[in-house]
């Protein structure tokens, strides 16, 4: 089977249904500090990616002096 037939049916009522899930699963008070925390470490790897990126660029200018 097509994997990109899976990932094309994801809807509405699938975006509830998994919300209803994760709602019974961790709780009401759980969620937001859950959401927090995976909103931290995107910040977070997006920092670090662009550093990254920040040091592969300075290092053919140092070499260059």
């Amino acid at each position: 089977m097509d994997l990109s037939i899976f990932l094309g049916m994801v809807g509405v009522p699938q975006v509830i249904l998994i919300a209803v899930i994760l709602l019974l699963l961790f709780g009401g008070r759980k969620i937001p500090e859950l959401m927090r925390g995976l909103g931290s470490g995107i910040k977070e790897f997006k920092d670090a990616s662009k550093n990254d990126e920040d040091d592969k660029q300075s290092k053919p200018a140092s070499n260059k002096e």
